[in-house]
């Protein structure tokens, strides 16, 4: 009987649509000869059952579940104590990772300006459902620890974690960090790291993944050869927002998404599926890394990339930044060992 290759696959914020499936393109992307292991991460068990149920289920649709194992990782990035035990038990259960796949997503919306929503749609409806700026979002929100909650999930926590589990991506592994279409320079102020005063903190905490990747991209590859790469999904059907939705609303945003994309929006991918094309593409391709790829598609849903450009203003100071905090972090918690099973 032949060996099949090995290969691990870690994928931060696994249990959202796009998380989800991330998981169902890598499956789909890898060889008969491959096996892999999956590492879903989640930061309740039972979530992490049902997203481990779901992605069995595609695996025999597809005569792939002889392919695949499972493990998985309950990790809170809005708690540094979480992230230190996952690097833990990474470190302890493998020699090597070969892909990452970051897609941490946390808002802090607080609801929709609904009059501001009409205005702005009627006024530009693509724009309106492309760059929206009437979902509000509440303002200071901190984590235990002290830190901006969205700065630190989405971006400090997961390149705290990165930086301490590089070991086991050199010599070929892959990082993929999600950021967003909404990753625009206007939203980040460099007086504002931890996104604290501002009123679009998710979208100034993408437009600081954006950075950090410029900022540290070249040397992952020079220092450990790792692949890192940025990447955009486009619109899509998000979960996260439903709770300020009901029946007419939520329909009547699809509605809208599908008119955009008829009106000639490639960034309206509305499936979760369309919207993983990017980040597997990067997983599996040799796609540049000097810019961000993004995911798009025709008005028939057929699907292709895009290439951003990215105003690189601020890169290295927002490196130096994450890098003078995470030595703040290995300090705090030196000596501390957790076992994430048990968080």
């Amino acid at each position: 009987m032949q060996l099949r290759e090995k290969k691990v696959a870690l994928i931060a914020g696994a249990s959202s649509n796009l998380g989800l499936n991330l998981a169902v393109r890598l499956l789909e992307g890898i060889s008969s000869s491959t096996q892999l292991t999956l590492i879903v991460t989640s930061r309740t068990l039972p979530k992490v059952k049902e997203v481990i149920s779901d992605i069995k289920k595609h695996a025999m649709s597809i005569g792939k579940d002889t392919n695949l194992d499972f493990d998985y990782l309950l990790v809170d990035f809005a708690d540094m104590v979480s992230v230190l035990a996952a690097y833990y038990e990474l470190n302890k259960k493998y020699k090597r990772i070969d892909y990452v796949l970051i897609n941490s997503a946390q808002g802090v919306y607080s609801g929709i300006d609904w009059i501001g929503a009409c205005k702005e749609i009627l006024a530009h409806p693509i724009e309106g459902v492309t760059n929206p700026t009437y979902k509000t979002q509440r303002v200071g929100v901190k984590s235990r620890d002290g830190l901006g909650l969205v700065f630190q999930v989405n971006v400090f926590g997961p390149y705290y974690l990165i930086y301490k589990i590089k070991h086991l991506l050199q010599n070929g592994g892959r990082i993929i960090w999600i950021s967003s279409l909404m990753a625009h320079p206007k939203h980040l102020s460099f007086n504002d790291l931890q996104l604290l005063q501002s009123t679009e903190s998710y979208e100034g905490s993408k437009r600081l993944v954006d950075l950090q990747h410029i900022g540290t991209y070249k040397k992952l590859k020079d220092g450990f050869g790792i692949e890192q790469y940025v990447v955009e999904p486009g619109i899509f059907i998000s979960y996260s927002f439903f709770q300020f939705l009901n029946f007419f609303t939520y329909y009547g945003m699809i509605f809208l998404f599908y008119l955009a994309r008829y009106l000639g929006s490639k960034s309206h991918n509305i499936s979760g599926y369309i919207a993983a094309n990017a980040p597997i593409k990067c997983v599996f391709g040799d796609e540049p890394r000097d810019v961000k790829v993004g995911s798009a598609c025709e008005r028939n849903g057929k699907e292709y990339l895009i290439y951003h450009e990215i105003d690189t203003t601020g890169a290295e100071d927002v490196t130096s930044y994450l890098d003078k905090l995470r030595i703040e972090w290995d300090e705090k918690l030196k000596d501390q060992i957790v076992d994430s099973r048990k968080i």
